[in-house]
């Protein structure tokens, strides 16, 4: 009778011992968890309890120590499955990848806009105080305008990286795409150095609304210089203006000599990039096209029309903009 009993015993908390290492978590649905870094375990599977999906903390926290997983925890967030034993949480733990996000910058992007769009993302740590064009300059170790020195791309990141991180991630794939450009330029650029290319490129890539035209737009901004004419592009223009600008380019912000980016009054290049430029542009502006044409004028579909003659272009700038829209887009020297 009390082998039986014994018998029964054993067996009762066998099965109440398979019970527990089986019991599945309460959530039916995915839960996400936020694992800070220096979180332990038994504080986590507490504050989980607590939340109401995890059955037991000191359940999980025995099965840990019986499977030789104490140290399972990952920073990161994670999306908990629905429904999982202790054990297969212990050992998702162990393998799953954290939430990623997402970063963009397109090609374009101005460093403003580009701030803002740092200081928008989720989940991302502000490590740069203020994020200011100063403070990016000195995290990068770039003497004056940090503008054009980040890649246009998507970065990808988790939870609790940092802002400085994607800034150095940017800034290292601009100067590799950069080299790599450079080593492979055509001959004969009139450029001394690979900033001043970065800087036609942003030009480029500002002025260029349909992809294919980009080596074109170049060549003829390469032509301008190598004749000593002034580039006299709007974009520069307009990025000298910041803040100011209200939408509307004026007279006299082409008269305007005080603005080191005005183009139509001085000559070369502008101090700085004046966005991010792509691969296509950097190549476009240390590969220009070969041609004739000087000029060219906005069509309105994205497009433009290329001359070589100031009477063509007048003519091109009567027929796509004096007649056909509002707002001017002047892309061509004035006669002397």
């Amino acid at each position: 009778m009390k082998k039986t009993a014994a018998l029964l015993l054993v067996l009762l908390t066998l099965l109440g011992a398979g019970y527990l290492w089986t019991l599945p978590s309460h959530n039916e649905q995915a839960v996400r968890v936020d694992i800070r870094p220096g979180a332990s375990l038994t504080a986590m599977a507490q504050r989980w309890q607590a939340d109401g999906w995890l059955p037991s903390a000191l359940l999980l926290k025995v099965q840990a120590r019986l499977l030789g997983k104490q140290q399972v925890l990952r920073v990161g967030e994670f999306d908990i499955p629905p429904r999982l034993t202790g054990p297969q949480l212990l050992a998702f733990l162990a393998e799953a990848r954290p939430v990623s996000y997402r970063l963009s910058f397109i090609e374009g992007t101005t460093l403003r806009e580009a701030i803002q769009t740092l200081q928008q993302a989720p989940r991302l740590k502000q490590d740069v105080a203020p994020l200011t064009r100063n403070q990016i300059a000195r995290v990068l170790g770039i003497h004056g305008n940090p503008e054009g020195w980040l890649y246009p791309d998507t970065y990808i990141y988790h939870s609790g990286e940092s802002v400085s991180r994607i800034l150095k991630q940017a800034h290292q794939r601009m100067q590799d795409n950069l080299q790599q450009a450079w080593q492979q330029r055509q001959h004969k650029l009139p450029y001394q150095t690979p900033y001043e290319a970065l800087i036609m490129a942003s030009i480029v890539e500002k002025e260029t609304g349909v992809g294919h035209e980009r080596p074109k737009i170049a060549g003829v901004f390469v032509r301008r210089l190598e004749r000593n004419m002034r580039m006299e592009t709007d974009p520069t223009v307009i990025y000298g203006l910041g803040d100011s600008f209200d939408g509307n380019l004026r007279k006299k912000h082409l008269r305007d000599r005080s603005n080191r980016y005005n183009t139509y009054r001085h000559k070369g290049l502008p101090p700085s990039p004046i966005a991010f430029a792509g691969r296509a542009a950097i190549d476009a502006a240390l590969h220009p096209q070969d041609g004739e044409e000087l000029y060219f004028v906005a069509k309105g579909d994205g497009s433009h029309y290329f001359s070589s003659t100031l009477k063509e272009h007048n003519k091109a700038v009567r027929q796509y903009q004096i007649n056909r829209r509002k707002e001017t887009y002047r892309s061509a020297p004035p006669e002397n």
